[in-house]
């Protein structure tokens, strides 16, 4: 039975101090960690230490591949950024969530065509293809609302990503769990 690791504690010890850039380098401790104990996997990191009230539980795939997580706080951009591995790879704002505003500026982009490949209340998929054929891009939106607040959950630009690899970026993203 793989043991749980749970993030809690890391994020009490992360309350002094800078805040967002030193938990941002514990985070990326998680990796050694698993090296230290690989009978363990992180499931499930909490992300409430950036002000997002949000969980990340990662696809057991990454974990077998001995992909690393890496979670980084952009100030540049102001977004987290998630990262393991090749096919996973999401960016998390704090936005209007407006996905008919998205649809919209879609249908106008005069570089790519655009074929929206699911489209639902929380979430669109969409494939966006080149002129000249070759370079076929999928990405995705998805919306989560927790309180008051709404998060904008995103593909990281510049990876070619497949439908299945959308799939897991959107499903491993939801709002924490009460405690």
């Amino acid at each position: 039975m793989r043991a749980l690791i749970l993030i809690g504690p890391l994020v009490v010890l992360c309350s002094c101090g800078n805040g967002k850039s030193d938990v941002a380098h514990r985070m990326a401790s998680l990796d050694s960690l698993a090296q230290e104990h690989p009978e363990a996997q992180v499931q499930a990191v909490e992300l409430n230490a950036y002000d997002i009230p949000l969980q990340l539980v990662l696809p057991e795939m990454l974990a077998e591949q001995g992909d690393s997580l890496q979670v980084h706080w952009s100030e540049e951009f102001g977004r987290l950024e998630v990262r393991a591995g090749d096919h996973f790879a999401l960016n998390i704002t704090e936005g209007f969530g407006d996905i008919g505003r998205l649809k919209a500026d879609l249908g106008r982009d005069m570089l790519q065509k655009n074929t929206i490949v699911r489209d639902q209340p929380d979430r669109l998929v969409y494939r966006s293809t080149f002129p000249d054929g070759d370079l076929v891009f999928v990405h995705f939106l998805r919306v989560i609302t927790v309180g008051d607040r709404t998060f904008e959950v995103t593909d990281a630009e510049g990876g070619r990503y497949n439908e299945a690899d959308v799939d897991r970026m959107m499903n491993a993203v939801s709002p924490q769990s009460p405690t």
